[in-house]
């Protein structure tokens, strides 16, 4: 286990929310992201890349519904209160 990575699966609704979110802050140059060393962001500017490279969706003209979907259906995971 000393491969120098970490391997994780994300259910596509994970992914594709996860991915706009970060497409958005990076867009924004991460302004309003909270951190604590410039590595961090260093880090999510490769997440999105990794992600970017395997999300189909973005390119399907029903981007936008997609993306709505699947919040919907990430939304009854919070619990309340944690908004």
């Amino acid at each position: 286990m000393a491969s120098g990575e970490y391997k994780i699966k994300l259910s596509r609704d994970v992914g594709l929310v996860l991915f706009e979110w970060l497409v958005q802050h990076h867009e924004e140059d991460w302004a309003g992201v909270p951190f604590t060393h410039p590595g961090e962001l260093g880090a999510l500017a490769l997440l999105t890349g990794a992600l970017e490279k395997t999300m189909v969706e973005s390119f399907d003209p029903r981007y936008n519904e997609l993306l709505s979907a699947a919040r919907d259906r990430l939304a009854p995971e919070i619990e309340p209160g944690q908004e």
